[in-house]
């Protein structure tokens, strides 16, 4: 996870006070490095059954925060936590299945709770699931489909989708080839921070005329200023 703002935004779905306050004082605790009181403050919140602090006990050990790290145990929580239907646990788990720590490698497994996810709106769900269609992986290769889970997530700012959704372009992959919508979305991946979008961009670049990188160019300011909401002719 990059960051734990969503943290307090999913408060509101705790449906007892005492058990939001006391959420929030093990989120509290986890954002000051104060792992052994978030511990303290969630363990028995996910033992009542709380989907989110069951998530966030899967989180911490997934990465060793305040106790050993144990993919195994991440597992546990996160499944429990996916079975009520949160969707942040799915993308966990498929990152799990998809990785083979906790669990058995099964890319068949990574896709359906990959899916689960997707389906829900969680744009690294949505890539990794465009990923999967782009390689192949336990589907059959679609790069169609791929081109339709990378955009979804790109136009939620995934860089790596919008770097990704410019290679399609790039090569004429499940889209018509198309420099100018390659650059444009070269262009807005590496102003999000994309490794090797600028220069996939500047090759493109040296492809095309003066005229349409200027077109790309507006194109992906536009783009950008909607929101991701007009990216394109």
């Amino acid at each position: 996870m990059k960051n734990l703002t969503i943290l307090l935004a999913l408060l509101m779905t705790l449906s007892s006070p005492v058990a939001a306050q006391d959420f929030q004082k093990g989120g509290t605790a986890y954002k000051a490095g104060e792992y052994a009181t978030a511990l303290q403050e969630w363990t028995p919140l996910a033992e009542a059954g709380d989907a989110l602090a069951q998530f966030f006990l899967g989180h911490m050990y997934r990465n060793g925060n305040g106790v050993p790290q144990d993919y195994a145990e991440a597992v546990k929580w996160y499944r429990l936590a996916a079975d009520q239907g949160f969707a942040n646990a799915y993308v966990g788990l498929g990152s799990f299945y998809y990785g083979g720590k906790g669990v058995l490698q099964d890319y068949a497994e990574a896709v359906k709770w990959f899916r689960l996810a997707a389906d829900q709106g969680e744009a690294r769900a949505q890539y990794n699931l465009g990923a999967m269609y782009g390689t192949g992986q336990s589907v059959l290769q679609d790069y169609a489909e791929a081109v339709k889970w990378y955009r979804l997530a790109a136009e939620q700012g995934s860089a790596d989708a919008q770097l990704n959704l410019g290679a399609r372009y790039e090569y004429g992959e499940g889209v018509l080839q198309d420099n100018v919508m390659a650059h444009m979305w070269y262009n807005i991946a590496s102003a999000n921070g994309a490794d090797k979008a600028g220069e996939r961009r500047d090759e493109r670049a040296g492809l095309m005329t003066s005229a349409d990188i200027s077109k790309a160019q507006t194109m992906a300011r536009e783009c950008m200023n909607s929101g991701y909401k007009k990216c394109g002719y």
